[in-house]
Parts: C-alpha cells; sequence; structure tokens
C-alpha cells in the first residue's frame, strides 16, 4: 500500500507513509528490514494506532503485523503459549480461553496487537502483578540489521531486558512466548463509596484484592472502586451486567461528553452527575471478558507511574489542584497500581508503582490541564506512560530512569543506522 493516510485511534497523530506492509512470515519481515538497510528508509511498526503518542508515526516504511496472528503452540506441562506478535489481545484471550487457559493479567482495553501492547508498557492491576511484558519468557525479533535473534530470561538477557519495553527501537518482535494460566473465573465488583472512605481503606483495598481500581471524578465527593478475585463461582447474568454496563460508560456518556465539549462550563456538574451515577455492579465470568472494556468515548489521555506510597497524596493534591484551577474537565481520574519490573525502560523499573491518568473528551482543549497535572506527577519522581501524552525530555528522562543510559548504549549498538528511528522518538531520546 502506498500514500494512505493513517491515524491514531483519537486523531492526535496523523502521517503518510511511503509504504504499508503487512509481511505474513518471518522471512517477509527480514526481506522488508533488508530492503530498508539498501533503500535507506526508516521503519516503524504499526500495532492497533492506541498510543497517543506519534510512536508509529513515519514517511517511510510502515510495518503491520496483522497477518503474523495467533497461537502457534501451547506447552501444558510448564504453562506456556507461543504466539505471533501481531495477535490482538482480544482474539488471544478468546484462543487461550477455547483451550482452557488465560492470560495472568490484562489492560482495560483488549483491541491492541500483544507486541504493540507488550513492548509500550501497558499494564493492567494489581500489587502483585507487573506490566504485561513481565508476562514474557522469550522473544523472537528481527534485528536492524536483518537478523534473527532469539532472547529470553536467561539467553541474551541484555537484550531481553531492553527490548521487553523497547517502543520499537531495537527491531520487529515477531514471536512471543509467555506465561499462562489455567482458565480463570473471576468475580467483579463495582461500587460507589465516598473518597474519604476510599483514602481510609486503600492500603486494605489494594493488598486484599488480587485486582483493584478506583476512578476519581474530579469536582464530585464519590470514587467508583472495582474489585476482581477469581471464584469457583459458576457465571451469571454475565452478558446482561456487562451489557448495561457498557451501555452506561459509552452511550450515556458520550451524550454527556458532547454536552460538555459544547458546553465546557458544565464539566463540574457534569462530574459531579457521574460520580453520583455509579452503578453497584457485580459479575462472574472469564477473566479475559471482564478484564476489558469497550471505550467507544473517544478522549486524549496523559499517564505516569509514581512510587506506589504516594498514590493517596498525588490524587489528593491533584483533585485539589482541579477544583482550584476550575479545569472544565468531567473525566474520572483512572488510577491502578503495578508490581516492580527490571525491563530497562519500564515505567514501573526497580519500583513498586501507582499508575495516574488523566483524560480529556476529544475536540476539548487539553494542554493548560495536562500539563498542570504532569508537574504534580513529575514532583512525585513520575515516569510517563510511553504511549501516552507527556512533555517529558532526555535530561529529565536520565534522572528518572536508572537504566535509560544502558538502553541507549544498547539501542546504539543494535542499530547503528537508526532504521527504526522516526523523528519522535530522534527528539525525544536525542539520537542523531
Amino acid at each position: 500500500m502506498r500514500n494512505t493516510l493513517w491515524k491514531n485511534w483519537s486523531g492526535s497523530v496523523k502521517f503518510n507513509p511511503k509504504q504499508v506492509f503487512y509481511p505474513s512470515s518471518i522471512e517477509e519481515v527480514i526481506s522488508i528490514v533488508k530492503r530498508a538497510n539498501i533503500e535507506k528508509k526508516k521503519i516503524r511498526v504499526v500495532g492497533s494506532c492506541h498510543s497517543f503518542t506519534p510512536l508509529i508515526s513515519t514517511q517511510d516504511f510502515l510495518v503491520s503485523l496483522d497477518h503474523l496472528q495467533g497461537i502457534v503452540s501451547i506447552n501444558t506441562k510448564e504453562n506456556i503459549a507461543e504466539i505471533w506478535a501481531g495477535t490482538k489481545l482480544e482474539f488471544l484471550g478468546k484462543e487461550l480461553y477455547q483451550a482452557g487457559y488465560s492470560q495472568e493479567n490484562l489492560g482495560d482495553i483488549n483491541v491492541q496487537s500483544v507486541a504493540g501492547a507488550f513492548l509500550t508498557g501497558t499494564h493492567g492491576t494489581g500489587t502483585q502483578h507487573g506490566i504485561l511484558a513481565t508476562q514474557i519468557e522469550e522473544m523472537t525479533v528481527v534485528l536492524p540489521n536483518g537478523e534473527v535473534l532469539v532472547c529470553s530470561k536467561t539467553r541474551h538477557t541484555d537484550i531481553f531486558r531492553a527490548l521487553g519495553v523497547s517502543l520499537g527501537l531495537l527491531g520487529i518482535v515477531v514471536k512471543l512466548k509467555i506465561r499462562i494460566k489455567p482458565a480463570l473465573t473471576y468475580r467483579y465488583e463495582s461500587k460507589k463509596i465516598e473518597t474519604i472512605d476510599l483514602y481510609q481503606q486503600l492500603n486494605e483495598y489494594k493488598n486484599e484484592n488480587e485486582h483493584f481500581e478506583f476512578y476519581l471524578f474530579p469536582y464530585s465527593k464519590n470514587v467508583q472502586v472495582k474489585f476482581m478475585n477469581e471464584t469457583r463461582a459458576k457465571n451469571h447474568s454475565f452478558k446482561f451486567e456487562k451489557w448495561k454496563v457498557a451501555a452506561l460508560e459509552n452511550k450515556a456518556f458520550w451524550l454527556l461528553s458532547e454536552f460538555s465539549r459544547n458546553f465546557p462550563k458544565s464539566s463540574q456538574q457534569i462530574s459531579k452527575i457521574s460520580g453520583s451515577s455509579v452503578p453497584n455492579s457485580k459479575m462472574v465470568g472469564p477473566s479475559h471478558e471482564l478484564f476489558s472494556t469497550v471505550r467507544n468515548v473517544k478522549f486524549n489521555e496523559m499517564e505516569y507511574s509514581i512510587p506506589s506510597e504516594c498514590m493517596s497524596d498525588a490524587t489528593s493534591e491533584i483533585q485539589e489542584e482541579i477544583i482550584r484551577k476550575k479545569f472544565n474537565v468531567h473525566f474520572p481520574i483512572e488510577c491502578r497500581f503495578v508490581k516492580a519490573d527490571d525491563f530497562l525502560i519500564s515505567p514501573a523499573t526497580l519500583r513498586d508503582s501507582a499508575y495516574i491518568a488523566v483524560h480529556m473528551y476529544k475536540g476539548m482543549p487539553h494542554q493548560e490541564y495536562f500539563n498542570r497535572i504532569e508537574e504534580i506527577l513529575q514532583s512525585y519522581n513520575g515516569r510517563p506512560h510511553w504511549g501516552k501524552m507527556h512533555s517529558m525530555t532526555i535530561e529529565t528522562f536520565h534522572q528518572k530512569y536508572p537504566f535509560l543510559t544502558d538502553f541507549l548504549e544498547l539501542r546504539n549498538i543494535v542499530d547503528r543506522n537508526n532504521v527504526f528511528v522516526n523523528a519522535y522518538l530522534s527528539n525525544l531520546f536525542n539520537i542523531n
């Protein structure tokens, strides 16, 4: 394909690649990489266009792995699945479930490709669970020179620790082996409580539930809390309950969002309405179905990781600042917890982390709001989610990421010709 306009999910990133490739084998991926070297072209790899930053933007070669999807094999003795990197998470969840398995943890949407989600540091929630990339046991990557390398926790470990969260800078990951578990059934519960009660019980909530998250409504005294825990109970009213939640969180919320966009001053009242309308909902169902949420209301997003113990102080300060500045925002603030890992540029590297995400409805000004909240999050030693909006620079990155120098030095060796560098990443990491 040639000269096709591409854009990300929110529409904040648009670009025209010279050519788009859909390889259906590792050999074809190798051929594309070698051609880029010969023709001195840059390559970026696209998943499902769900990053809010220009990670995939290119004027040269864009590679989609949509024709490299599915489960290659399942090792039933070790509970490890080998999968193609272009596999969409929704498809993977269904395929694993049919085989009697599930993933350990997922984020709240499942439309991304496996490699796209893992390599940008996508995460779910749970103090005993790391980012999604911590599920990886082995990766097969086509390096920038066209060679194929297999790395794992015990083989080429330096590459493995860099590649797990690498933003597509080290080549094209074509296959992965990930840990899986026997199919899980979870009990999901969502309810409304007052913010003051949340802070009093926060440690109990996060430590006594396998998966816990909460949503602060900027101008409301109420907060939504969500819990998920494994259960032996049988599925009940699952599809109907999920339909009700989706209808409320999409159709009703879209109407409120459109009203807020046209009448920005109404945002405060809409936030209060949303906070008071949180449903008390309970569902029992397959884990891959309960983790995922339908997101039809489009928005722009910024998300930061901070030390886990700072969650209460940071969210309290953010909510107070929103009220003080009277920002026209009605979207709730999404708050989750993640276990530490050791990937070189993971936002959760070497520390248990609290993730705080702020959103603004598409079409509403977000810059002033995001800038002020970013200042607060950076004051708590915040690190940005690589796929979300932020304004950090290389100097600040070096202060926040203890292994950034190691990552960039390895990248310089692996991709001497900067084949996988676009303008955005060149500026972000000062790559010349």
